[in-house]
C-alpha cells in the first residue's frame, strides 16, 4: 500500500468534488460565466483522479480513499458556499401585533439596510404583524438576531427568491454595485 498514492487519490477527488459542489451552487444561483470555467477545472481533475483509481482497481483501499475524498469534498464545498453566501433571501417574520413595537421593529430593520414590507395578518390567536424582508445571504444571521432582540418568539421563514425586480431595495443595491 503506497501512502503517497492514497493521498494523491484522496486529494484529487477531494478537489474535484469541492469544485463540483461549488459549481453546482454557482449554476443554481445563475453565475453563467464563472460556473462553466469552474467546470473546466473540475472535469480535468475528475479525469485524472478516476484514471488513477481505475488503473489500480486491484486495491480496494484505493476505492475507499476515493470515496472518502468524495464525502469530505462535498462537506467542504458546502462550507465554502455557506462562507461565500451568494445571493439573496426573502424572510417572512410573523409576530404578535403590538402597535408600540411594530413600527420600531420595521424601522430598525430598514435602518440596518434591509428592504421591509409590513402588513397586518390574522392568526389563530388574533392580529399579527407580518414583515417581508429582503436581505443578502451574507447578512442573514444578523437579521435573525435583530428580529429575535425585538421578539424572541418570532415565527421566521426564509427562502431564496429566483427573480428580483423593482422596489426601493433593488434600486439602492443597483446604485451600490455601480459605485464599486
Amino acid at each position: 500500500m503506497d501512502i503517497k498514492e492514497l493521498l494523491m487519490i484522496f486529494s484529487i477527488n477531494f478537489c474535484y468534488i469541492t469544485l463540483n459542489t461549488i459549481r453546482f451552487m454557482l449554476t443554481m444561483k445563475g453565475y453563467r460565466v464563472i460556473a462553466p470555467l469552474v467546470s473546466m477545472v473540475e472535469i480535468t481533475i475528475y479525469i485524472v483522479g478516476l484514471s488513477l483509481v481505475l488503473n489500480r482497481m486491484d486495491n480496494p483501499v484505493n476505492i475507499f480513499v476515493y470515496a472518502l475524498g468524495y464525502a469530505v469534498g462535498i462537506s467542504v464545498g458546502i462550507q465554502i458556499e455557506n462562507y461565500l453566501a451568494l445571493g439573496y433571501i426573502m424572510v417572512t417574520v410573523i409576530i404578535p401585533y403590538n402597535p408600540d413595537i411594530h413600527s420600531k421593529l420595521a424601522n430598525q430593520i430598514r435602518d440596518e439596510g434591509y428592504g421591509v414590507t409590513q402588513s397586518i395578518g390574522e392568526g389563530r390567536d388574533g392580529e399579527r404583524l407580518v414583515l417581508e424582508i429582503l436581505s443578502s445571504r451574507k447578512r442573514e444571521r444578523a437579521l435573525y438576531q435583530l428580529v429575535k432582540e425585538f421578539e424572541e418568539r418570532a415565527f421566521i421563514i426564509s427562502y431564496e427568491p429566483k427573480y428580483i425586480s423593482g422596489g426601493f431595495w433593488t434600486k439602492s443595491m443597483r446604485k451600490k454595485n455601480q459605485i464599486k
